[in-house]
């Protein structure tokens, strides 16, 4: 498969065919069982949302005088604001990797490269575009923990609570969920080495998203459905982002093997 007549610079190796997804229906394990995980993600957070445990959580961490820990200095000053501001440096260095790229990024081709860094940023623009049209406060809007706000689902679009709204999901933790998408190349790689690095680096960033969930209901800012809506967002953006790939990728081998002589 034929990506470019010619290879760039920066590009150590040639677009094999497992790196360039020729072959879409082949899937690696580490790639189904990201889609399970995924999937089983889905159908806990559909069934957190069922039992209305978010609000029992909060009642458990604040009451009408608000949340004693909304600005705890680590929570507040470390946790939010310099995690956030770490966020951004790597962000923008998944972008440098991409058009120059060093270490483990180099055993990558430069449409993989890509793909991350805009998979990275659909899921951020994906987040923020839901955040803008969703009414839903956060939990330290609410009058049972002393604010204006009075209770109304995030599943009821388009219902003002009374609050400021604009809450939903937990934008917080999508600086971390959002790099899932930068996961998706490797786990699809027929190198083991490679799919190693994928669940590797799956496991950090699920971990570091709850983390800065956690974080953000401790403080009363996001119930827990905020954070795992988030990282169901953030995943669905990163496969979709994939598909997009792919369906690029297919639409290329297409046209080469158009241009490619026939024989006589």
């Amino acid at each position: 498969m034929v990506f470019n007549s010619q290879m760039h610079k920066s590009d150590p190796r040639p677009l094999q065919p497992q790196h360039a997804h020729a072959r879409v229906p082949e899937r690696s394990r580490a790639l189904n069982l990201s889609l399970w995980l995924w999937a089983a993600l889905l159908l806990a957070t559909l069934a957190w949302d069922a039992s209305g445990a978010d609000l029992a959580v909060m009642a458990t961490l604040g009451d009408t005088s608000g949340f004693p820990l909304r600005d705890h200095w680590w929570l507040k000053n470390v946790m939010h604001d310099a995690f956030k501001q770490l966020a951004v440096l790597v962000y923008v260095f998944v972008w440098v990797m991409a058009l120059r790229p060093m270490g483990v990024f180099r055993s990558l081709h430069r449409v993989q490269r890509l793909e991350m860094a805009l998979g990275i940023t659909l899921s951020l623009m994906l987040v923020t575009a839901i955040k803008r049209v969703s009414l839903t406060s956060c939990p330290w809007d609410l009058q049972a923990f002393g604010g204006a706000a009075a209770y109304v689902s995030h599943w009821s679009w388009g219902m003002a609570d009374g609050g400021s709204g604009f809450c939903f999901p937990g934008g917080h933790a999508s600086s971390a969920f959002a790099f899932l998408a930068m996961t998706v190349p490797w786990l699809r790689s027929a190198q083991p080495g490679e799919q190693r690095l994928g669940l590797v680096l799956t496991g950090v960033i699920l971990t570091t998203g709850v983390v800065l969930g956690v974080v953000q209901t401790l403080r009363g800012a996001h119930y827990p459905s905020h954070t795992a809506w988030t990282a169901v967002v953030c995943a669905a953006a990163a496969w979709a982002n994939h598909g997009l790939f792919l369906a690029g990728a297919k639409w290329r081998q297409v046209k080469a093997a158009s241009r490619t002589p026939i024989g006589p």
